[in-house]
C-alpha cells in the first residue's frame, strides 16, 4: 500500500522544544534511525505532559503505537528493539535512566538528561520524592554500578529484568567468572535460545565439564574459592 504524502504543516500548528545541543552535538554521534526516532518521541511526549516530575516509562512507550510501527523492524520483537534503542539513547547521555519497582515488577523510567532530570532522580533515590504506585527500586544501585555486567547483558539479549532473575544474575556472578558470562550469553544467543534458563545450564555445564580446556570449572580461581560451586545454588551438580 502507498503512503500518501505529507502536505506540509498548517500555519498554526504546536510545536516541540528541543534543545540545540541535541541537533549539533549528539545528532552527529547518532547512527541508529531507531534511536534517533526513540529520542525525537520522548521529546514530543515530555513536552506534552503537565507537572513535576516529567518522565516517561518502558511500558508507556511499548505501548505507544506511533513509537512502535516507526522503529519496527522486519521480523525482529520490537520490544528486543526498543530495549536496545533505549540503551542506546542512555549510552549516548539524551535520558537519563532509572529502575523504579511497580507492585514487585521493574518498571523503567526515562528523563531528559537536564540538570532538572538529575535533581529529580536524587530526590526519588533519596526518598525526597514519592511517586504514585512507584517505588526506588532495590537493586538499582548495583545495576548502575555494573554497566557492562550480567544485567546489562541480560538487558540486551534477553528482555526485562525481574526481581526473580535479578536475584539469580547476582548469584551466577558471585559462581562464574564475566568472561564465562558473556560467552554463554553469545553461545545462547547464537543459537537463538535466548533465555537465562538455558544460559544458566551452559554455565553449569562448564563448572563440571571445563570451559574450552578441559578442565574442571573452578582452575581459574584460587584454591580457597574452590568450594563456592558445591556450597553454592548449583552445587548439587557439581562433583567433589
Amino acid at each position: 500500500m502507498t503512503k500518501k504524502p505529507f502536505l506540509g504543516f498548517p500555519a498554526r500548528t504546536e510545536v516541540t522544544p528541543i534543545p540545540n545541543l541535541f541537533f549539533t552535538a549528539l545528532v552527529p554521534q547518532i547512527e541508529d534511525i531507531a534511536e534517533l526516532k526513540t529520542a525525537l518521541h520522548i521529546f514530543w511526549l515530555l513536552s506534552r505532559r503537565q507537572g513535576y516530575p516529567q518522565f516517561v516509562t518502558y511500558s508507556e512507550l511499548l505501548s505507544d503505537p506511533v513509537l512502535m510501527s516507526g522503529i519496527k523492524e522486519g521480523t525482529k520483537p520490537v520490544d528486543e528493539i526498543l530495549r536496545h534503542t533505549l540503551h542506546l539513547v542512555v549510552q549516548h547521555g539524551i535520558m537519563l535512566h532509572l529502575r523504579l519497582d511497580r507492585d514487585g515488577e521493574f518498571e523503567d523510567a526515562y528523563f531528559i538528561n537536564t540538570e532538572i532530570g538529575k535533581r529529580i532522580i536524587d530526590e526519588i533515590q533519596q526518598g525526597k520524592l514519592m511517586l504514585p504506585d512507584l517505588m526506588p527500586n532495590k537493586y538499582e544501585e548495583l545495576g548502575a554500578a555494573l554497566p557492562s555486567g550480567i544485567f546489562s547483558l541480560y538487558e540486551q539479549n534477553i528482555g526485562m529484568l525481574t526481581p526473580i532473575i535479578a536475584e539469580e544474575l547476582q548469584e551466577a556472578e558471585k559462581l562464574y567468572p564475566a568472561d564465562w558470562i558473556e560467552s554463554a550469553f553469545k553461545e545462547a544467543v547464537a543459537l537463538n535460545k535466548r533465555s537465562w534458563k538455558y544460559i544458566a545450564r551452559i554455565l553449569e555445564r562448564w563448572a563440571i565439564e571445563g570451559k574450552d580446556n578441559g578442565k574442571p570449572g573452578r582452575d581459574f580461581k584460587k584454591e580457597s574459592d574452590s568450594g563456592k560451586y558445591i556450597r553454592g545454588k548449583y552445587g548439587h551438580m557439581v562433583k567433589r
